[in-house]
């Protein structure tokens, strides 16, 4: 079976950001106490697995009949899935602590904290045997794994992108200047993505513009880094004609015209309807995400967690539930049941290396620094407030 992305008025939000997150001295993320013994044989199934995800993550047909990849997986390992979607990474956070979870999803802002806190186990990747077809410029990064030990196995990725009306811009754009520096040429039409993790996207155009400030990762600013994204987003903040974390909004916008030009993911694009929209990931580089499938240190059901990981990455399962969600799969075989990989550019490790995939702002400098001390997410969450006002 081949899959499409389609057009789903009922997709949700996903991928929010956490807006309120609270992150003090989370230290490096080898802390936080014992996460769990890494497993080396796997045993009998136990008949269930408790999952953790993003909505649309773990469909099984009850959302939608003709969207069902659970089902195979319970029928194929007899452990029988029960699971709960989350709205934001601090909700699965939260969670994640009771727990009464085997498995989570995680994206990069709520991966490391989960480690710190002995949250979710090491992942004996020998055990799953589609690991080794999942693109290499996705496995062991910073946001998956600490100090040469993978704390999960990859699911999709994406990056966000600049969309524009073509329009406004016929002669198209390969720059964030439209929506920095250039904003006020179509004032009120500008949109952006609203959490705090934005102010990486800013920290990314500075990196490129100015240089002088030695950002070396969009994720470790220190105070005079901040500062200076900061001040770029106030001065884009009065050229947003609204900022957007639903992207049913977003597409509404574009389709109607009150928005011409921001920040995107490419399912959006797919899914306007007036055919005068094109997206580009510019220049200077962007921010995206990749997400993450972790098994928690408490797992009841350690060995249909492992099977649910392998389950998941296996081609067939992969690409259904990326189709699904609008991402890039984890493998290039996944591309064999979509027609649509080449959109999202998947396996194009030049196009990957651009993004700069979502990850937790902590103190302890992501960038390696040591000489100074870098701006946590609660600091992040402070000037979002102060630049939306």
């Amino acid at each position: 079976m081949r899959l499409t992305t389609a057009r789903r008025s009922t997709l949700f939000a996903g991928l929010a950001i956490a807006s309120v997150a609270v992150l003090t001295a989370c230290g490096t993320a080898s802390g936080g106490g014992d996460s769990g013994e890494e497993a080396t044989e796997l045993g009998d199934y136990e008949g269930s697995v408790s999952i953790l995800a993003w909505p649309g993550y773990v469909e099984d047909g009850s959302n939608d009949p003709s969207v069902d990849w659970v089902s195979a997986f319970e029928e194929e390992t007899g452990c029988m899935v029960e699971s709960k979607t989350y709205g934001t990474s601090d909700e699965a956070f939260s969670l994640m602590k009771t727990g009464d979870y085997d498995v989570v999803a995680a994206s990069g802002d709520a991966s490391l904290r989960l480690v710190a806190a002995g949250e979710v186990a090491p992942v004996n990747t020998d055990l799953l045997k589609n690991y080794d077809g999942i693109f290499d410029f996705l496995k062991m990064q910073s946001w998956n794994s600490v100090d040469g030990v993978s704390y999960g196995i990859p699911h999709g990725y994406g990056a966000n992108l600049l969309m524009y009306n073509t329009d406004v811009f016929p002669d198209g754009l390969t720059s964030w200047s439209a929506v920095f520096d250039d904003a006020a040429a179509n004032s009120g039409k500008v949109t952006a993505y609203d959490s705090p993790i934005y102010i990486a996207d800013a920290a990314v155009y500075l990196m490129a513009t100015q240089p002088e400030l030695g950002i070396e990762n969009p994720y470790a600013l220190d105070e005079t880094q901040l500062a200076a994204a900061v001040e770029l987003l106030k001065a884009q903040r009065q050229h947003i004609g609204e900022y957007w974390s639903d992207y049913l909004k977003e597409i509404q916008a574009f389709e109607t015209g009150d928005s011409v030009v921001g920040t995107t993911w490419q399912v959006i694009q797919n899914s306007i309807t007036t055919g005068n929209t094109e997206v580009v990931l510019p220049d200077e580089g962007t921010t995206g995400w990749s997400d993450t499938w972790m098994i928690s240190s408490q797992a009841k059901s350690p060995n249909c967690a492992y099977a649910w990981l392998d389950y998941i990455a296996s081609p067939e399962a992969n690409a259904q539930a990326t189709a699904y969600f609008g991402e890039a799969p984890s493998s290039q075989a996944a591309c064999e049941f979509r027609d649509d990989c080449e959109a999202y550019h998947a396996g194009d490790a030049d196009y990957a290396s651009q993004i700069w995939y979502w990850s937790t702002p902590i103190a302890d400098c992501l960038d390696g620094r040591t000489d100074v001390e870098c701006t946590d997410y609660a600091a992040w969450t402070t000037a979002w407030q102060e630049i939306k006002g």
